[in-house]
C-alpha cells in the first residue's frame, strides 16, 4: 500500500522499526512481531525512504541505530506510548495468538463470518484484510483465500471445494418461468454474474448457446452481491455451493433448472513456501476440516515449507 501523507509517517511501520530498535536485531524484531525478517526490512526500509535518512546501519550481527535513527526512536517510543494508553485498544488480540488472513468479502460473508467464533476458539485471534489482490506474504499474512485455477508461482495452494453449479433466482421469477428451464427460456431473464463470465458461457454453450453479455444483464464484482441482487429479483444468477447455501436452504432464491457443471475455477487456501507459525497451523488445519478434507490433505498442507536457497 502507498503512503501518501507528507506530514506522517508510513505508521503500519513504527512497531516494527522500534521492535527493532530495542532489539537491536530484525530477526528478532520479526520473530516477536510474527511476521518475515523480509517483512521488517521492507518496513524499516519504507520508514526510511519517506523520513530521507538512513535509521539503522547494518552489522554483521544485528543493526544499531544511526544518529538520526536515535532522535526518531525516541519520538516513536513517546507516539507508540500515547496509543497504547488509547481507549481503543484492540482487546481481542491480547493473550491470543494472532493470525493474519487475506480473503475475499464473498467468502467471508457467505461462509467464513458464522463458523469465524469456532475456528478462532478461546486462543486464536485472527486479523481479515477484505481484498481481491493477490496477498503479500511478505507484509505479514500467514494465509489467503483466493479463486481461479491454480497453481500459482511462489505459494502453496489447496483447493476448498468442488462448486456444482445451476440456475437460480427469486421466487417470483422462478414462478414466473414455471417449468421451463431450457437456456433460451432462462435468457427471457436478465442474467446476473460476477466479475466472470465463464460460468455462464460454459452452462448455456451445453445448449448451443453462444452467451454474450447484454444491456440488461448485470455485472458485480463479488459473488455476494450477486446472490443478494438474485435474491431481490433482479435476475437469474448461477449457485455457487457452498456460498450459495444458506440463501437456497432459506428460501430466498430457488433452483430454476436440475441440470449441474462443475464451476471452472475454484476457492484455494493459500500459503507462502515458507514455513508456517504454529498458530497459522491451526487455523489452518481447523478452516480445512471444516470445509471437509480429510487429515492426510491438512498435514500435506500445513507441512513444513521449502527451505531458501
Amino acid at each position: 500500500m502507498l503512503h501518501s501523507s507528507p506530514v506522517l509517517p508510513p505508521l503500519d511501520t513504527l512497531e516494527t522499526f522500534a521492535r527493532a530498535a530495542r532489539l537491536g536485531s530484525f530477526s528478532a524484531a520479526a520473530e516477536e512481531s510474527g511476521i518475515t525478517h523480509g517483512a521488517v526490512s521492507r518496513q524499516v526500509s519504507r520508514l526510511e525512504r519517506w523520513m530521507g535518512v538512513r535509521l539503522f546501519a547494518r552489522e554483521a550481527r544485528g543493526v544499531r541505530l544511526t544518529p538520526e535513527g536515535m532522535r526518531f526512536f525516541a519520538r516513536a517510543e513517546e507516539a507508540l506510548a500515547l496509543l497504547g494508553n488509547s481507549g481503543e485498544r484492540w482487546l481481542p488480540r491480547r493473550n491470543k495468538a494472532v493470525v493474519r488472513l487475506s480473503v475475499t468479502p464473498s467468502v467471508a460473508s457467505l461462509w467464513l463470518f458464522q463458523r469465524l467464533p469456532k475456528l478462532e476458539g478461546n486462543e486464536l485471534h485472527v486479523e481479515l484484510t477484505l481484498e481481491h489482490r493477490l496477498a503479500d506474504f511478505g507484509e505479514g499474512t500467514d494465509l489467503a483465500i483466493r479463486c481461479g485455477k491454480g497453481p500459482w508461482a511462489g505459494v502453496r495452494a489447496l483447493p476448498l471445494w468442488q462448486e456444482k453449479s445451476f440456475p437460480i433466482a427469486a421466487p417470483a421469477l422462478a414462478d414466473r418461468l414455471g417449468q421451463r428451464s431450457d437456456a433460451l427460456s432462462l435468457l427471457e431473464l436478465p442474467i446476473l454474474h460476477d466479475s466472470n463470465i465463464e460460468g455462464w458461457r460454459r452452462w448455456l454453450a451445453r445448449e448451443g448457446v453462444d452467451y454474450t453479455p447484454r444491456g440488461h444483464d448485470r455485472r458485480f464484482e463479488d459473488y455476494n452481491l450477486v446472490i443478494d441482487a438474485c435474491a431481490q429479483g433482479l435476475g437469474i444468477a448461477l449457485a455457487r455451493p457452498p456460498l450459495s447455501d444458506a440463501a437456497l436452504a432459506s428460501g430466498r432464491v430457488v433452483a430454476v433448472s436440475p441440470r449441474t457443471l462443475d464451476y471452472h475455477v475454484a476457492f484455494h487456501l493459500i500459503r507462502p513456501d515458507d514455513a508456517l507459525r504454529s498458530p497459522a497451523i491451526e487455523f489452518a488445519s481447523r478452516f480445512l476440516r471444516e470445509a471437509g478434507h480429510d487429515e492426510a490433505t491438512i498435514a500435506a498442507f500445513v507441512a513444513p515449507g521449502r527451505a531458501k536457497t
